[in-house]
């Protein structure tokens, strides 16, 4: 017999639920597993299907548990939020079964096997000055660094002429997310808005997973799922991944269209921080624009998105 959908454990899970509060990381295990299981097929993994179909999609708990080589009374159990005493070897088990990417093996593991950390007070992310000075140099591409909770914490001229001069913005609102899913003009920007939404969402997911008793978070992930109904849509569909690299299409106000490939880098003295390059094609119709929006210097910043 097919098993009937479980009612969906804690609203936090999918919309963030008190904007004070943290996130229910038993929800989220939960929700996180669920949604693993129901997009597989059992042909996807080698098991066989009869033909008749399913009152729910996906693969059923006991074929999961089969695939993983543990009982289906161990498996209902972590799908159920608890993962307390879950060897890292069984997590290995399940994560082949589910055919988990590498972002969302690590998820898993955040989940349930959480690192016990001292509770510490939010504090300001800082960018080293140095950083601050590289970030300068860079005249050609639009450059820029971003922390926790996808907050903008510094960023270039170029930066600045392409997306919109962040320093009019009061620092609350220097963040992707609010960007992205509050600011129209952020809509417009992004020829693919839809992709870039995917990627804040993925990768809020992911520090969710990390740090499930930050409060900012929760309340940043609260606030979005009140005011946007695609964050809701989003945040639902548990998906995660690291930022990484490749190419956003932008529909810029003086130049046009843009096409800029992208590469993130973690740095090297704090995770929690990334540098984020974009560059065009040599020769590219993109090249020229970046060229010309170099060339109007401060004319361009007040020109751009967001002002």
């Amino acid at each position: 017999m097919d098993e009937q959908p479980d009612a969906v454990q804690g609203a936090a899970a999918d919309t963030g639920g008190d904007a004070g509060a943290g996130l229910d990381r038993r929800a989220e295990l939960g929700e996180f597993l669920r949604t693993r299981r129901a997009r597989l097929k059992p042909e996807d993994v080698g098991l066989p299907h009869y033909g008749r179909q399913r009152r729910v999609p996906g693969l059923r708990r006991e074929e999961l548990a089969q695939l993983a080589g543990v009982s289906v009374a161990y498996y209902t159990r972590l799908e159920q939020g608890n993962g307390r005493n879950v060897s890292a070897e069984v997590l290995d088990s399940i994560a082949r079964a589910l055919r988990l990417t590498d972002a969302e093996h690590a998820h898993l593991t955040h989940l349930a096997k959480p690192k016990h950390k001292k509770k510490q007070v939010a504090r300001t992310q800082q960018v080293r000055g140095s950083l601050r000075q590289l970030l300068d140099t860079m005249d050609g591409v639009p450059a820029y660094v971003v922390g926790r909770r996808a907050e903008i914490l510094a960023w270039n001229r170029m930066a600045a002429a392409v997306f919109g001069d962040w320093s009019q913005l009061p620092a609350q609102e220097r963040n992707w997310a609010r960007l992205v899913f509050l600011n129209p003009d952020y809509h417009d920007l992004y020829l693919d808005w839809e992709q870039k939404a995917i990627d804040i969402v993925c990768a809020l997911r992911m520090e969710a997973g990390c740090y499930p008793d930050d409060p900012r978070l929760s309340a940043l992930v609260g606030e979005l799922s009140v005011k946007s109904e695609d964050f809701r849509r989003l945040w639902a569909t548990h998906d995660v991944k690291e930022k990484s690299h490749g190419v956003k299409r932008l529909r810029h106000p003086l130049v046009g269209e843009l096409a800029l490939q992208y590469e993130s880098f973690k740095l090297a003295d704090d995770a929690e921080q990334s540098m984020v390059v974009y560059h065009a094609e040599p020769s590219s119709p993109s090249a020229e624009a970046l060229r010309l929006l170099a060339s109007w210097g401060a004319d361009a910043t007040r020109a751009g998105t967001g002002n």
